[in-house]
């Protein structure tokens, strides 16, 4: 009779699949994980605690730096908690701007988790094709923002100059381009029957699981709960755009995959009508006072970033500097069904399994 020894199995902060800060502790028997256990904080900076010390405008370079994927929208949640204690309006053209450049975002945000994810499973041309793609994206927001990966566009009452000449026309000669792409993806990676069986069935779990964990996002419409945050508590201006909430039912690493899959042709939907209604002229700061004093109170607001429902709490004491901030961070939370999903698999299916999770860790981390 065969007779194996339990073992500790570190996969990270080296394994490159962790991204250099992230370390999973795995408890084997032979192939079979009894136990796992994720190692945060590799990455931690304390951002909500500096930000105590900061003026509200100084804030918004540091939620550049939580998910760097995605710093539009996390520039956007901070600006639209301070605006909502303010009750500052916001002119339609910066609106429309903010808008198309967080859908520019998270197009650009899933396709890297589409080309490192097909990486991590051992297929290198999807990632060069995702990274050519996603290039068009990052050229397009550093004319708008003088950026590459942390914007620091959006300010609190709009943003902080207008789009160049032109940009708008050719953000939308980029949306026909994108789409002829996704077929393309679609045809080399969605219909593959090795990727299938690959992912297929693998860290499988339930609707209830996921509203008990508090996954959003991808996440958690993969589960079959049709929850965006965009649709059903709409901020900004996403209540004129028509577009749907893609949700599939398995709950698997499949149905994550084809949720972002179908989200990445939704935000093309919603670009496409914000560049057809943008205000050809207008301004793109609203009257903001000099120094931002919000009124003493608290405040929550939430929106959907690529990775799920980020929300930003703000307790204000009247003062320049927030008295207390809190992020609330949907990398942190998908995180904590990991250890659930890896118990009793096997070890070839940790890094499919983590990678179909879609975490960025300076949002895990804070």
């Amino acid at each position: 009779m065969l007779r194996t020894e339990e073992m500790i199995l570190n996969v990270g902060p080296q394994h490159p699949s962790t991204h250099g800060v992230f370390r999973l502790i795995l408890k084997i028997d032979g192939e079979i994980i009894h136990e796992a256990t994720p190692v945060i904080g590799y990455l931690h900076r304390g951002t909500e605690k500096i930000a105590e010390d900061l003026q509200y405008t100084q804030i918004i370079p540091y939620t550049d730096r939580m998910d760097y994927l995605s710093a539009m929208t996390n520039n956007y949640v901070i600006c639209h908690a301070v605006e909502t204690m303010m009750g500052i309006e916001i002119p339609e053209r910066a609106e429309y701007l903010r808008v198309i450049a967080m859908e520019l975002g998270r197009v650009a945000s899933h396709l890297v988790w589409w080309g490192t994810y097909l990486l991590d499973l051992g297929s290198q041309s999807p990632f060069l094709y995702a990274f050519r793609d996603r290039e068009m994206i990052i050229n397009l927001l550093t004319e708008l923002s003088g950026a590459r990966l942390t914007f620091n566009y959006m300010r609190i009452g709009g943003v902080k100059w207008d789009a160049p000449d032109g940009w708008i026309k050719k953000v939308q000669e980029f949306v026909p381009y994108m789409r002829r792409q996704l077929a393309g993806y679609h045809e080399l990676v969605s219909g593959n029957e090795i990727f299938i069986s690959r992912v297929k069935g693998v860290g499988k779990y339930t609707k209830n699981d996921a509203i008990a964990y508090s996954l959003s996002g991808a996440n958690l419409r993969s589960t079959g709960v049709s929850w965006d945050v965009r649709k059903n508590d709409p901020y900004s201006l996403y209540d004129r755009f028509d577009f749907d909430v893609p949700v599939r039912q398995e709950g698997d690493a499949l149905a994550r995959y084809e949720c972002r899959m179908a989200e990445i042709d939704q935000s093309l939907k919603i670009i496409e009508q914000a560049c057809e209604q943008i205000p050809s002229k207008g301004p793109v700061l609203g009257k903001v006072p000099r120094m931002i004093r919000p009124p003493k109170g608290e405040t929550f607001v939430r929106i959907e970033s690529p990775r799920g429902e980020i929300g930003c709490y703000i307790a204000s004491d009247g003062s320049k500097e927030p008295y207390r901030i809190k992020f609330r961070r949907p990398s942190f939370y998908n995180l904590q069904i990991l250890p659930k999903l890896l118990k009793g698999e096997n070890i070839a299916n940790v890094i499919a399994i983590l990678g179909a999770v879609d975490i960025v860790l300076g949002e895990v981390d804070g």
